[in-house]
């Protein structure tokens, strides 16, 4: 330790301070902390999983299915999002939206609202395509922010829209106990929401009319819609029938690669945008995996105080650890967490998922510096969003999910034989951690 501060922690403190500085060589500088983070844990403290190169490959082992699942999402929907924007769907956009920096608002609605039933990931890069086509290819970094802020809080109350409600659901918290995070996510969408899309009203406005000869390839959408179908159907019935394999293999990864072979034959995916969109994946992938080798046993003990500040945690470190440590100790009011740990991501570009993706396609956003400087809207919006969840709802710490759940179950056995009984018990999911 180094003043009573581990030292892991300082090197990931300064991986992500080089991020922030060397923001064009992102990549490198999270390639270079990994390798030296794994390296001071392989000779001087070991992992969790134990010492030494095993120590490393069964921390890995642990890890493998978040990373294969965040690989296969967001290189998937990269693909998606190109057959999106190819389908021409948003060059017919203008023709049902204000032509004011009003028309900027509903577009992020609309990702918002996109999120609560879609991947999160999936809803910013769609949000990104339609504005790329409306905006004439000219979008604000303020307003980029505002899409990943509205994809963030559109997947804080859904159990399917966003890597840690899911996490939430798979462990056993019930889907009802994350939807009031809604009054806090509905509160931040307006807040960030109408700077987001006056800054992008006067930097670019929106096409007033479609472009002669427009027409909707509706293959394409279909296709888009496929992809999307595979994804929600799948993350539901592994989540609700299968919970316990899933930290054993990346279902939704796999399901959106096999959606996106399926239909290859009817439109060609656009391969040549995988190169880059692999690059901004394994800096995730890297940032995921350093943050998961932090020396983090437990969080604060839960209160309201500690929830607000695992927002501002959430903006530099990756909140699928931060999730499964709340998890494992209990007493949140999940409604709460969901929102902090899911929406505090969005005030830096790479403090999401979806936020990572987005910079993908608009390499112009890396930029710590530039994206507060502009995108101090995603602030304002998650402070005076967790006030309004307070004041509506109040700190209501929910009772240990996974003691109601086998108290339940147990009551149930008694009326049942000993071979269903056990068959009950061994269905049980356990705790895990799952890429949404």
């Amino acid at each position: 330790m180094i003043l009573s501060i581990p030292i892991d922690f300082i090197l990931f403190a300064l991986t992500l301070a080089g991020v922030a500085v060397f923001h064009k060589h992102t990549l490198r500088v999270a390639l270079t902390g990994l390798i030296v983070i794994s390296a001071y844990k392989l000779i001087f403290t070991g992992f969790r999983t134990g010492p030494g190169i095993a120590g490393l490959a069964a921390h890995l082992a642990h890890e493998w299915v978040i990373l294969a699942n965040l690989l296969g999402l967001l290189l998937g929907f990269a693909l998606l999002s190109r057959h999106f924007e190819d389908s021409e769907v948003p060059k017919v956009l203008p023709r049902y939206l204000p032509d004011d920096w009003k028309g900027g608002f509903v577009l992020l609605l609309m990702v918002f609202v996109l999120s609560s039933f879609l991947d999160n990931i999936a809803a910013a890069l769609i949000g990104g395509a339609i504005a790329h086509t409306v905006f004439r290819g000219k979008v604000h970094i303020g307003y980029l922010a505002g899409i990943v802020a509205a994809s963030n809080a559109g997947g804080s109350g859904s159990v399917v829209g966003d890597t840690t409600t899911t996490m939430m659901w798979i462990d056993g918290v019930d889907p009802q106990d994350v939807l009031h995070a809604y009054v806090a996510a509905g509160v931040a969408v307006v807040v960030c929401g109408i700077p987001a899309a006056l800054q992008q009203h006067r930097y670019s406005p929106m096409l007033k009319d479609e472009p002669a000869g427009t027409r909707v390839d509706w293959t394409r959408v279909g296709i888009v819609a496929f992809i999307l179908l595979a994804a929600i159907v799948v993350n539901v019935v592994v989540n609700t029938h299968f919970a316990a394999l899933s930290d054993h293999f990346p279902f939704l990864g796999v399901a959106v690669w096999v959606a996106i072979l399926l239909s290859a034959p009817l439109r060609r995916p656009a391969w040549n945008l995988l190169p880059e969109a692999f690059k901004g994946t394994l800096f995730l992938l890297s940032l995921v995996t350093i943050a998961s080798m932090m020396p983090v046993a437990h969080l604060p003990q839960a209160s309201w105080h500690s929830a607000f500040g695992l927002g501002f945690v959430s903006a530099v470190f990756d909140n699928i650890p931060l999730t499964a440590l709340a998890l494992k100790q209990g007493g949140y009011d999940w409604g709460v967490l969901a929102y902090a740990v899911g929406f505090g991501g969005s005030m830096i570009w790479f403090g999401s998922s979806a936020g990572v993706a987005l910079t993908n396609l608009y390499p112009q956003a890396r930029s710590v510096g530039l994206w507060l400087r502009h995108g101090w809207h995603v602030a304002l919006a998650y402070v005076l969003g967790f006030a309004a969840l307070m004041l509506v709802m109040g700190w209501e710490p929910h009772e240990p999910h996974k003691e109601g759940r086998e108290a339940k179950e147990g009551h149930a056995a008694v009326t049942t034989t000993p071979a269903t009984s056990a068959a009950t018990v061994s269905a049980l999911p356990p705790h895990a951690t799952k890429a949404n």
